[in-house]
């Protein structure tokens, strides 16, 4: 009966040689790099997002940058954009250093915002303001559902364009 190898052979390169025996002027393999994510915005830190963050800061620094959503609200329309965000960051900011950052970020872009808003309320006289308020508030917005999602994802993110008042 024919006696099965359980090794596998080195496969033979075109020299006659084996893989395991292949002279040491060879050249290396390329090193291969990992590919860069395009994606990632450059306001990411990449270094810092692969560190482990707890569930709840993670949940309660994504609830401080959607609390910008309550300038929407009837109940407090102008500021409110700016107290949601503060509460949330006041109440949590000593339990999650995470939290803290990420807090202080959403405040900083809420009254940002504000601050341009204002502006832009006023350009209105000189017929610019009325394209750059919806555009503004567009912005705010969009942004703003873009930072709680990177947060809760774990990832540290910082706004464009955000004046930094609370350092």
């Amino acid at each position: 009966m024919a006696e099965v190898n359980e090794t596998p052979e080195a496969p033979e390169t075109p020299g006659g040689q084996t893989g395991a025996e292949q002279p040491a002027s060879a050249e290396p393999a390329a090193s291969v790099e990992p590919p860069h994510d395009a994606a990632q915005p450059a306001n990411v830190q990449p270094s810092e997002a692969s560190k482990e963050i707890n569930k709840d800061a993670r949940m309660w620094s994504m609830f401080c940058h959607l609390g910008g959503l309550a300038a929407l609200l009837p109940i407090v329309p102008v500021v409110g954009g700016v107290i949601a965000p503060l509460i949330i960051w006041q109440i949590k900011k000593d339990e999650h250093t995470f939290v803290n950052e990420q807090g202080k970020e959403a405040v900083n872009f809420q009254i940002s915002i504000l601050i341009y808003e204002i502006v832009a309320g006023l350009l209105i006289f000189a017929c610019v303001g009325a394209f750059l308020l919806p555009a503004v508030m567009i912005f705010d917005i969009v942004f703003l559902v873009i930072a709680a999602i990177k947060t809760n994802n774990g990832l540290h993110y910082r706004y464009p364009l955000c004046i930094r008042f609370i350092k």
